[in-house]
């Protein structure tokens, strides 16, 4: 007796199909699961075996296989378990074999409870691309599973609703998808409560309007953290793609519970500085996405940066540039993507009060050095953005008022990211100008003569890296895109330019 089954998997963030086969044979009554389980797949014989005696249905008294197709692909989590208890009760012919067009996936409890399982929204996308017209999964799982268009999908509370719906007896409702805004309001942190940090909030909103990487330099208790922390409030509100993209890393480092199927707001991840170069990146004995690649879309924002370790900091410099990152572990290869504003806040000392006009810095030179020297060069490198936030003085925190909100100033942004989807149109995988390749700098960042002399002399004097001019020019581009200009002027060249001072001060080159 012999039934087939379809389930999904999951790599990295690609989902695939999976042929569950489960044949009942002669011979001494035994259970053996074959093509690369690990061990969670591997216990689920003891988890369908209850679950069937349990909902009272025979468990053949006779040899099981359950061969996972394809074989060259390792099979991993409890995934597996409803569709081997469909596969079972089919060999036995206590229910229809269920079509091609249908795939089962979820984890069975003892009594036959479904369990939620991670990385479902891959593998609803994934089932649609072969094809597949109705998946069977855990209702804990639905609402992520029914964004995928043009799939039904079965959300159950048991494995005998399933049973039943497949025998005919009583059917499952389908789950309906929830609708996507892209107009929602924030309701988090406003940029009306900041005082003072002028400069500050205009290079948080070239940030935004860019999506450009950003440090702030300033003494405790001059509002870093609470200016990054408003950044989200500021910045464009997610496409579908984009919310698709950034809820399947969710999905598959299982955050997506408990949220209404797509994440649709940008995520703001701020690990704390203890944090290991493994959880940054990404990694585990099976690969799971880091820190990097949940924020996505969004802000990675460290806080109190020379306190992370080297390691940790060093291990941003790929995925800064390239967007996406590799890992690599014995069970097998995930690459994630990390399209990512890094935003990090740090005291310009030790102490924090160096250049504080009231406070006296107490660290020696070699002591400034040495914190300095925690951040390397091509790090600072590819931070477009330095920013000293100085001590707000007395009449700005007493003021009734406080600055413009974060609505004012995310009109602004949305207008500026309007320009520049329209002009990067034709260029795969760019939607800002922080993701704008070098090879295009040059069409789309045209400058008037006197602009093109002012970036001349600062070359000529600083000695800027090819990385430097870049990023100068991508910022300027962003500085235009917020005045409505097409062409770069002298002012903004001159602002860029300013949000380099770091690379005087850390001697950076």
């Amino acid at each position: 007796m012999y039934a087939k089954v379809t389930s999904l998997g999951v790599t990295g963030l690609a989902g695939y199909l999976v042929q569950v086969e489960a044949d009942l044979s002669g011979g001494l009554p035994q259970f053996n699961l074959v093509d690369l389980p690990d061990s969670a797949v591997k216990e689920s014989s003891e988890r369908v075996r209850s679950a069937v005696k349990n909902l009272h249905y025979p468990w053949p008294p006779s040899r099981i296989t359950i061969n996972l197709a394809p074989a060259d692909v390792r099979k991993t989590g409890p995934v597996y378990d409803l569709p081997v208890f469909i596969g079972i009760l089919a060999a036995q012919g206590k229910l229809p074999a269920p079509g091609p067009e249908r795939a089962f996936l979820g984890e069975l409890g003892l009594d036959g409870t479904l369990r939620p399982v991670t990385g479902v929204l891959p593998m609803a996308l994934a089932a649609v691309q072969q094809g597949i017209k109705e998946l069977y999964l855990p209702a804990e799982n639905a609402a992520e599973a029914a964004v995928a268009e043009g799939l039904t999908v079965y959300p159950a509370r048991n494995a005998q609703e399933v049973v039943l719906h497949l025998c005919g007896t009583e059917l499952l409702a389908a789950a309906k998808p929830d609708g996507y805004d892209e107009n929602g309001v924030w309701l988090g942190p406003d940029m009306a409560d900041v005082r003072g940090q002028s400069e500050a909030r205009r290079a948080l909103e070239i940030a935004a309007a860019g999506g450009h990487n950003l440090l702030l330099v300033g003494p405790p208790g001059t509002g870093k953290s609470m200016l990054a922390k408003r950044l989200p409030g500021i910045l464009p509100p997610l496409t579908y793609e984009e919310a698709l993209e950034t809820s399947a890393i969710y999905s598959v480092a299982g955050l997506l519970r408990g949220r209404d199927g797509l994440i649709k707001e940008r995520p703001f991840r701020s690990p704390h500085h203890s944090v290991s170069a493994t959880a940054i990146v990404g990694g585990g004995t099976v690969p799971r996405p880091g820190e990097v690649s949940l924020a996505h879309n969004g802000v990675l924002f460290l806080d109190e940066l020379p306190e992370f370790s080297r390691d940790t900091l060093e291990v941003l410099r790929q995925p800064l540039e390239d967007g996406q990152v590799t890992v690599s572990r014995v069970h097998g290869t995930a690459s994630y993507p990390c399209k990512f504003m890094l935003v990090a806040a740090m005291n310009p000392c030790k102490c924090g009060y160096l250049g504080h006009p009231t406070r006296e810095c107490t660290c020696t030179p070699s002591a400034i050095e040495q914190y300095r020297r925690r951040i390397s060069g091509p790090l600072l490198d590819r931070i477009d953005l330095h920013v000293e936030a100085l001590p707000v003085e007395y009449e700005e925190l007493a003021a009734e008022q406080g600055g413009e909100s974060s609505a004012a100033v995310r009109g602004r942004v949305i207008a500026a990211r309007a320009l520049q989807q329209e002009r990067y149109r034709h260029l795969p995988g760019v939607r800002c100008n922080a993701q704008l390749p070098g090879s295009a700098l040059r069409r789309y960042c045209r400058m008037t003569s006197a602009a093109e002399k002012i970036l001349r002399g600062a070359f000529e004097r600083l000695g800027y890296s090819a990385r430097a001019y870049d990023r100068i020019l991508r910022v300027a581009r962003t500085a235009a895109d917020l005045d409505g200009s097409e062409m770069l002027d002298t002012a903004h060249l001159s602002e860029a330019l300013q949000y380099r001072s770091l690379d005087r001060k850390f001697n950076i080159r």
